[in-house]
């Protein structure tokens, strides 16, 4: 255990900002300290943490939504971790939009950890270092964290997998967008919000919602659709009870902790290709050759690892 991972995992564990926030970078920037640090953290706290996951095509309202739900958990004094992933710049690769940008109401509350973290290009929609992120708010004592992805459609499985719950938003008037949404991550969604319900559409959308979900509900019991209007916070109280019991559900029959396991599985891989991405890159460059990338990659495989 170094000095400075010391410093951060007291710094962390006495809830301080700047200690937070400086152990979330070390990950991201794959310090030579963060291994230290991460297996430093209280794996209580990161056992009982919710991570609330929040994802949906542009415009249905995932920010918006988002707000309201910190309030309210705020209202019951639970800590709250924000992870927001945003798109990434594509000269620094760092986000794009801020955290305090959308969640102005939410800045200044010391018991609401916000962080911005950029995609760097990844299809999935979250960077490699946003379960270390989970995991150092959790041990900060963060009760629920929710992680609000960039809206991409389908290509956003890596929520389901890193989340315990996830809250899939639509809003009227998408059409073809929730047909083409139907056999991917719609069908992998714990919960479907209809927000903006008090528009046009929303009550058909909500039946046409409800025949998908009909089999989940059946599982637990727990309605999987549900209705909001977040800019005046209207059916979030709701959407938390609903969430709660879900928690209680999956916990007790041991969903959650198969979720967990199989999440840790993905991210070590994750991790691998991060790690290993700058080393490769190099080889391919010292072994270059005319040969077809497929043929260069085959044998530079058989080179390294041979057992491949």
């Amino acid at each position: 255990m170094t000095k400075k991972s010391n410093a951060l995992l007291s710094g962390i564990k006495a809830q301080d900002p700047r200690s937070i926030a400086r152990a979330i970078s070390s990950v991201e920037n794959n310090d030579q300290d963060a291994a230290s640090l991460l297996s430093g953290l209280d794996r209580h706290l990161i056992d009982t943490v919710l991570i609330l996951g929040i994802t949906g095509p542009p415009g249905a309202g995932k920010s918006t939504i988002t707000s309201p739900i910190i309030s309210t958990l705020r209202k019951q004094k639970k800590r709250i971790g924000v992870i927001a992933i945003d798109p990434s710049s594509p000269i620094s690769g760092g986000a794009i939009l801020g955290d305090r940008i959308r969640m102005m109401d939410h800045a200044l509350d010391e018991q609401v950890i916000l962080r911005s973290m950029a995609t760097r290009g990844r299809l999935g929609g979250l960077c490699a270092s946003a379960g270390a992120a989970v995991r150092i708010m959790a041990a900060s004592g963060c009760e629920v964290i929710i992680i609000e992805t960039v809206g991409v459609g389908q290509s956003e499985m890596d929520i389901v997998r890193l989340a315990d719950c996830t809250l899939m938003v639509l809003a009227p008037g998408f059409g073809d967008d929730i047909q083409a949404m139907k056999a991917g991550l719609l069908e992998v969604a714990d919960f479907l919000v209809v927000n903006k319900s008090d528009i046009a559409g929303a009550e058909s959308l909500c039946m046409e919602m409800e025949h998908i979900f009909v089999q989940k509900k059946e599982e637990s019991g727990i309605q999987r659709v549900l209705q909001t209007v977040a800019t005046n916070n209207k059916g979030i109280a709701e959407l938390l009870d609903a969430v709660e019991h879900y928690e209680q559900f999956i916990t007790a029959n041991g969903i959650k902790e198969k979720r967990r396991a199989k999440a840790m599985d993905v991210e070590t891989l994750d991790w691998i290709f991060e790690m290993l991405r700058p080393k490769l890159s190099k080889v391919i460059v010292e072994h270059a050759t005319k040969d077809d990338p497929r043929v260069r990659a085959q044998e530079l495989i058989n080179r390294l690892l041979p057992i491949a």
